[in-house]
């Protein structure tokens, strides 16, 4: 019978053949160990005991099991009484949810034993999964000694899902979300999209797109919702939905959405007690209003605190959360839109309900491949924040450019709001970390093997915000591809250096926004034909004939005085801005000398060579580890990169073509010249972009 068991366990659990490989299991593919450490762990992993009953801690009991199996080859059963190697499952307080876990030897009923003890069930989850990375990572159970709390209370995603299966700014297929199907039929990868986030600690996803449809709200779609939820709640996970402000007349009757209308009101008290209903979890509503033509309490002369606690107060008698997008800026001529969200929310402090979190992206225009951090970041003291970043990368490459995101997010989380240097940091302000997902129906996800690394890092650093970006991308190297050094070392190098990469060859300097218009896919840098100043890239770059950027100092917008004294003084001080936010705080002469010696034009034309350098280098690195790594994946990423470079050299040639013709300077000594003349990069045009649906 054991023998039997042990055949099952080898042909349901254990990793596919190298060959069969193609990214659907993520970092869970929990490859067999070398044999030295298979036999140093089987005896001390011969059963999993749980100590409770529950959904979610059968969910840490059945991983244990797949996980376990499959590394050591052998398969892990279920016992229910503990004994010598025993890895018993167990919370402080059953049947709750308690995020934190201990993992570390004990006794039960004289037996010695691996406990997994969580403050809540959530939690024995999560220490479970942890204690399946580092066996993953090469740590012998029996040495295994840890403790964790996550420092953010809700860790999300934030899905741009359509009703119609279409994701905006979605570059891994269609949602995830069958609708048509549903609630009648869920598919199976919901419960595989549940472990992953479980895996890394994520406990929330936004089914819907924050461009909102009200529809959701209604009877046969909260049937629906209710179908998701009970596939991720075993995992963890609540689910929350984007609210239209407009939901009360369009599918509620009503002639007015105004948040002081008693009418108004009571309706999404009424709305709030059948979402309940439907999903008694039901984590709360994320809110998109008053940019970019959403409706919202603006248009009743009504503040965005007086919206936003309308709806809180719907929420709170369940315990619900309202999240409400800081993202607005307005179309007045001559504004500055990376000031808007800061003049906006700013006097509002301290307005808010308790159970409202306002959520704010990581920079103060648009998830840009570099940006200063938010202003509001640390000068909201009476104001619960979460911070906003953008794991799909809309101007980052698309799916298409290896750009490992976690040095980007930890710039953010690491600046310091009070002084450069010093002080109080954004993570410390913050109540929650919001991701917008890059999830959707290809078969490895995201749409790039490389992209997964994006998920998982989110999680990780939502867990713990002062991880490194190098201990995050070795983790996920050594789950995702290889524990052999050499493939490590050289995949973890790629990694983090790939975002400063994508930055040089597209928004050197500090430049931002110069993608090219509604698909932003490519480079756009000469576009100023768009209804709006600040949808033109012209409007950020600012460039003529004497020099580029935009002057935010107090000579231009004076938006560098947002930030605190010490901080604010440095933006706008050329002898203390970083040379990376330079053209975002200040517009300089071309001919001006930079820290480098060089000339700003020179400066510029440099990076741009160093970013393509740079994918040059990173497709040499891959294609040396040919038959080390699986072939079906390897192709796959080989793909990307070729593309990625053809895609970097066209963003360096089309932008040092532009602003030749705007600066009438020769090209620096030994460089290259762009491959066409302007006229042939502002003649590209591009059908059917993915994540866009205009089809342009």
């Amino acid at each position: 019978m054991r023998t039997l068991l042990f055949l099952i366990a080898c042909l349901v659990l254990a990793p596919a053949p190298a060959g069969a490989e193609d990214g659907y299991r993520l970092w869970l593919r929990y490859a067999p160990l070398p044999s030295e450490l298979q036999n140093a762990n089987r005896p001390q992993a011969r059963s999993i005991v749980v100590e409770g009953r529950s959904a979610v801690l059968e969910s840490a009991a059945a991983e244990l099991q797949r996980g376990l199996s499959a590394m050591l080859v052998a398969p892990v059963g279920r016992g229910s009484q503990a004994s010598d190697g025993s890895i018993v499952l167990r919370s402080v307080a059953p049947g709750r949810s308690g995020d934190g876990f201990r993992i570390g030897a004990a006794r039960r009923n004289g037996h010695q034993v691996l406990l997994v003890e969580g403050a809540g069930d959530t939690g024995t989850l999560y220490g479970a999964f942890a204690l399946l990375r580092q066996v993953q990572l090469g740590r012998p159970l029996r040495t295994l000694s840890m403790r964790e709390e996550p420092r953010y209370r809700l860790r999300m995603l934030d899905h741009w899902d359509n009703l119609d299966g279409f994701v905006e700014r979605g570059y891994a297929g269609a949602s995830l979300w069958d609708w048509a199907s549903l609630p009648g039929k869920v598919d199976s990868r919901l419960t595989d999209y549940a472990r992953a986030n479980a895996s890394v600690g994520i406990n929330a996803a936004v089914l819907t797109n924050v461009n909102a449809d009200a529809r959701v709200l209604t009877p046969p779609y909260l049937a629906k919702v209710a179908a998701i939820a009970a596939a991720l709640r075993p995992w963890g996970m609540r689910t929350f939905l984007t609210a239209r402000f407009s939901a009360p007349m369009e599918i509620g009757g009503l002639h007015t959405a105004d948040p002081a209308d008693p009418a108004v009101r009571r309706w999404w008290k009424r709305k709030a007690d059948e979402i309940y209903r439907n999903v008694p979890d039901f984590g709360g509503f994320l809110v998109k209003a008053n940019s970019e033509g959403q409706p919202g309490p603006g248009d009743y002369g009504r503040s965005h605190g007086e919206g936003a606690n309308m709806l809180a107060d719907a929420l709170a008698p369940h315990g619900g959360t309202l999240l409400w997008r800081a993202f607005v800026y307005s179309p007045a001529a001559g504004s500055d839109r990376a000031r808007q969200a800061y003049d906006e929310f700013h006097p509002l402090d301290g307005l808010f309900r308790s159970n409202v979190v306002l959520q704010v992206k990581n920079g103060p225009v648009d998830f840009q491949p570099r940006e200063p951090f938010h202003p509001l970041f640390g000068q909201m003291p009476r104001t619960r924040l979460a911070m906003e970043v953008q794991l799909t990368k809309e101007y980052l490459g698309f799916s298409t450019h290896l750009a490992f995101l976690a040095p980007m997010w930890s710039e953010a989380l690491q600046a310091h709001t009070e002084r450069p240097d010093a002080g109080p940091r954004v993570l410390d302000s913050l109540d929650v970390l919001a991701g917008v997902a890059n999830a959707g129906q290809d078969r490895n996800w995201t749409g790039s093997d490389f992209d997964q690394a994006n998920w998982y890092a989110f999680g990780r650093l939502a867990w713990d915000p002062t991880l490194s970006p190098r201990s995050i991308a070795d983790e996920w190297t050594v789950q995702t591809w290889s524990e052999e050094r050499p493939v490590r070392e050289a995949i973890v190098d790629m990694m983090l250096r790939s975002r400063k990469a994508v930055v040089d060859y597209m928004t050197p300097l500090g430049l931002a926004h110069l993608m090219a218009s509604g698909h932003h896919y490519g480079p756009g840098l000469w576009v100023n034909d768009l209804p709006r100043a600040d949808w033109n890239p012209t409007y950020f770059h600012r460039a003529d004939q004497d020099g580029i950027g935009f002057d935010r100092t107090g000579s231009g917008s004076n938006a560098a005085a947002q930030y605190r004294p010490a901080v604010a003084a440095c933006f706008a001080d050329r002898a203390c801005v970083p040379d990376d936010l330079l053209l975002w705080f200040h517009h300089v002469g071309w001919d001006e000398r930079m820290r480098s010696g060089r000339s700003l034009w020179e400066e510029l034309v440099a990076h741009y060579d160093r970013g393509v350098d740079e994918v040059v280098s990173f497709r040499r690195t891959w294609l040396g580890l040919r038959g080390k790594v699986d072939e079906e994946r390897f192709a796959a990423v080989a793909a990307k990169l070729a593309q990625q470079k053809k895609e970097a050299r066209w963003w360096r040639d089309a932008s040092i073509a532009y602003w030749q013709s705007v600066n009438g300077r020769p090209l620096p000594p030994n460089t290259r010249p762009p491959a066409h003349d302007l006229a042939t990069y502002r003649a590209l045009r591009f059908a059917h972009v993915p994540g866009d649906p205009s089809g342009r």
